[in-house]
């Protein structure tokens, strides 16, 4: 049996219709740089870093000695009642380089975990101090926080959590500022609508409300929105005043990806909890961090038979390969400016994918730093979306696989979050490829659209 065929008889695809895998099947065999290889010996751009994670490319020599020398000592110990070396070195590299404020790490495997773990310190720690009332969270609507039980609660999408609704516990939602879809596309009213609308929230609720989730800046999977200056700072202010523990996600935003290295920097918002992953290790393993407060640590910090430990954990917490990569990951972060290199490049990417505007069915173009979101919409003066059967993104997605390049739209929103090492002449050729896929689809499915009579 083939390995095409061996796919389709035995795997299950995460976030995939297996239906459609059978009908465009695609097996990666190697990478190199920013590229990667099928079985057949085609090459594609990798212009969503293999999903949002890699910083340095495929094969990075520094990252695969790094992992080789930690292998020659040991692959793997526990981290339930003892530490490893470069857990412990980690630790204190991401102390140095998160917001002052946070002085604790809590190692996991994934974003979600990450989250689930936030959640339950949220809760957790308002229990050990007493006030048992609050139990509840905010999320922002359109959010996304992986997909554990407890992240799918806190997130907001209903396309991905609605049929868990049973399985999912109660809270609140709050409105997402996108300003595209705000009517007169004012960043400003756009903004304060929202927050308005959440103080509202919170002035009636936040004695039972332990926290509120959000993502940094940037909506990920809810089609790249990003947030209006203001409204990032403007909900940790409001979190402040309320007694709300904020939980910040810069699981696709951390590590260099919007130009700054987390970007809550962006408007220097230091949250109680930060949830971390894919770029901390380069794109090679994974690891996690949930980095909280001294004082939020110390609410768990007792006898133990008062039983305020936190009982959360599995076999490959803090990981000593994974450990490895993510501190030599760091340290290319500096020795090659990776931070800087990003900010300089997204004002030149940012230049070419102002051409994407012209075209007759892209409605908005989304950008911070390397995160990039083209919305695609059949109408670009009412802003109609072509029909969901229509599957536009997706079927622009395959083109591009053709043209090849990768990537994965989210609805009608293609994205573009290519490695952060990305040349300029590499970015050019990639939105090039982007840009004829995109242009080519949807003139030829409006055209259907309307011999159809829809």
């Amino acid at each position: 049996m083939n390995l095409v065929d061996k796919s389709k008889k035995h795997l299950w695809l995460p976030f995939t219709q297996m239906k459609d895998y059978d009908e465009h099947p695609l097996i990666i065999e190697s990478g190199e740089g920013i590229k990667v290889k099928d079985i057949y010996g085609k090459e594609y751009f990798d212009a969503f870093s293999s999903v949002w994670l890699n910083v340095h490319g495929h094969r990075k020599q520094e990252l695969d000695e790094a992992i080789t020398a930690q292998l020659g000592k040991i692959a793997h110990s526990t981290l339930l009642g003892m530490t490893n070396v470069p857990a412990a070195d980690l630790a204190e590299k991401l102390v140095s380089l998160t917001p002052a404020e946070l002085t604790r790490v809590f190692y996991s495997d994934s974003g979600a975990e990450a989250v689930e773990i936030a959640v339950k310190m949220a809760f957790q720690y308002w229990q050990n101090i007493g006030k048992t009332q609050k139990q509840k969270f905010i999320s922002v609507k359109n959010g996304y926080h992986g997909d554990t039980i407890g992240a799918v609660s806190v997130g907001s999408i209903d396309i991905f959590h609605a049929v868990y609704g049973p399985l999912m516990f109660e809270g609140y939602r709050t409105p997402v500022p996108n300003v595209y879809r705000y009517p007169g596309e004012s960043p400003d009213k756009c903004r304060d609508e929202s927050l308005k609308s959440l103080e509202s929230l919170l002035e009636e609720e936040h004695e039972n409300i332990a926290g509120l989730t959000i993502e940094s800046m940037v909506q990920g999977a809810g089609g790249m929105i990003v947030m209006p200056e203001g409204y990032l700072s403007g909900v940790r202010q409001l979190c402040t005043k309320y007694d709300v523990l904020m939980i910040v996600d810069e699981v696709a935003t951390g590590f260099g990806r919007t130009g700054k290295m987390f970007a809550c920097e962006h408007e220097a918002v230091s949250p109680d909890l930060l949830c971390a992953g894919k770029g901390l290790t380069g794109g090679y393993l994974p690891v996690a961090v949930t980095m909280t407060t001294e004082q939020i640590y110390e609410a768990f910090y007792d006898d133990y038979e008062t039983l305020k430990t936190f009982f959360h954990g599995h076999s490959y917490t803090g990981n000593q390969l994974g450990c490895a990569a993510a501190l030599e990951n760091l340290r290319l972060f500096e020795q090659d400016d990776i931070v800087g290199l990003v900010a300089d490049r997204s004002v030149y990417l940012q230049r070419l994918l102002t051409e994407f505007t012209e075209l007759p069915h892209v409605g908005d173009v989304r950008q911070l730093g390397y995160m990039c979101g083209i919305e695609i919409v059949l109408n670009k003066k009412t802003k109609e979306p072509f029909p969901f059967e229509s599957r536009t993104a997706y079927k622009a997605s395959l083109k591009m696989r053709e043209l090849g390049l990768l990537t994965r739209p989210m609805g009608d929103v293609s994205v573009f979050m290519p490695p952060l090492v990305s040349t300029k002449e590499e970015l050019r050729e990639m939105t090039e490829i982007m840009k004829e896929a995109i242009e080519k689809v949807t003139v030829e499915e409006a055209e259907r659209l309307e011999q159809a009579g829809i």
